[in-house]
């Protein structure tokens, strides 16, 4: 959920759109100080030319999971069935577009906030339904969603509005590639649809955040899900600079030193600055995440965008997962796991009381890491098994025991 913590913005901010050029005349910068960054790796440069459909899941990984529903194999067919039966697959959804979305702390006030988030996850949903079935009233229905939203909405509004965004803006993009690029309908408002994206969600995020690290990541999603579906390089090439610097200040590996890493702007320059930031935790551990102490609820939510990103970049020709990405979300995912599955926490692990809560979020990670690369993963394979058939979190994360699980292509 939303961090208490967030400054509230309870006034409306103006209209008029903020213009991405003073945020992109920074992408060099950082791209730049993310290269010279020790045990980050090289950072990636967007594809020459993208590939699509390709956020999330590539048209390979929806052919392998229609093939396996077809011949009624599991778990896909009852993860399948589990979507089918969800009220985002409902063909009678109708959709609950406004023209400002607004977000206070933990969505209080929530004026469309639930909305927006389920109508994006439900175009998503149909959107797959769609690839699965043939059944075209499935692509019609993504398409109404998407085309009444972006006939409205203009603003998100008050603390959350960051977040809120990262959110609804990396399930739409989902969607949208899906029906773009494998529907042979007419969705004649797509162009309007890439202009909400761009003016309405990509300004609000592509800054990124100070706040606890699961926003950054996520707004970090929604950047580079939409800059593969605008085919914008410089939107793209800005937020996976953000992205590099981010994650390795969010999972700790021993290698990091004595202190985890810091994102620079934030100025945690000291030892007790960075224990404050790390929920009051001072020792640190491979695969610690910065809000592990927190709760695993929100250390899942930046580690499932950790993961969605490094799937998209997959796709797109440049894998993440063999980088310190990787690495870190093979060492987080296999650190919570353990915890997740009812192993006491030692007295030095958040003064011996973690709050559990890991949600859907191991699939995409532990298939790339453990299936494609053959890590072993024993704790992440045994809560993935036992979270199967995995659904959504009702924000971002949607059906992935369908999409990714033992999924090679």
């Amino acid at each position: 959920m939303p961090d208490a913590s967030s400054p509230v913005r309870r006034h409306r901010r103006p209209r008029t759109r903020r213009s991405l050029g003073a945020a992109l005349a920074t992408a060099a910068t950082l791209v730049a100080a993310l290269l010279s960054w020790p045990g980050t790796g090289k950072a990636e440069a967007a594809p020459t030319a993208f590939v699509h459909p390709g956020v999330t899941v590539s048209r390979g990984q929806l052919d392998f999971t229609r093939e396996k529903v077809a011949a009624g194999a599991e778990p896909w067919k009852s993860a399948y069935d589990q979507m089918m039966g969800s009220r985002y697959a409902s063909l009678s959804r109708t959709p609950k577009a406004r023209a400002v979305v607004e977000c206070g702390s933990y969505s209080d006030p929530n004026h469309g906030c639930t909305d927006e988030r389920e109508d994006a996850i439900a175009a998503y949903t149909t959107a797959l339904a769609w690839y699965l079935t043939r059944d075209e009233r499935y692509a019609k229905k993504s398409i109404e969603l998407m085309d009444a939203w972006s006939a409205t909405i203009e603003d998100h509004t008050n603390s959350n509005a960051p977040l809120q965004s990262g959110w609804a803006g990396s399930s739409w993009p989902r969607a949208a590639e899906i029906i773009k690029y494998t529907y042979t309908g007419n969705w004649a408002n797509s162009g309007r649809f890439a202009t909400m994206l761009r003016t309405v969600y990509l300004p609000e995020v592509i800054n990124g955040s100070n706040s606890n690290g699961n926003w950054e990541l996520s707004m970090m999603e929604a950047a580079i899900g939409i800059s593969v579906f605008l085919e914008d390089k410089a939107s793209y090439d800005k937020a996976m600079a953000t992205f590099r610097a981010r994650t390795a200040a969010y999972v700790y590996l021993a290698s990091d030193g004595p202190l985890p890493r810091t994102v620079p702007r934030q100025n945690l320059d000291t030892r007790e600055k960075i224990v404050k930031y790390w929920q009051g935790q001072g020792t640190f551990t491979t695969g610690l995440g910065q809000e592990t102490c927190r709760d695993f609820t929100h250390t899942g939510y930046g580690l499932s965008a950790i993961s969605h990103v490094a799937e998209t970049s997959r796709i797109q020709g440049q894998d993440l997962y063999t980088t310190d990405v990787g690495e870190r979300l093979r060492q987080g995912l296999g650190f919570h796991a353990r915890y997740e599955l009812g192993e006491a926490p030692p007295a030095t692990l958040c003064g011996g009381t973690v709050h559990r809560g890991l949600g859907p979020v191991t699939e995409v990670g532990h298939n790339a890491l453990a299936g494609r690369l053959g890590h072993s993963m024993p704790r992440t394979r045994d809560l993935t098994e036992r979270n199967r058939p995995a659904g959504s979190n009702n924000l971002f994360v949607a059906w992935e025991t369908l999409t990714h699980a033992d999924n090679p292509r």
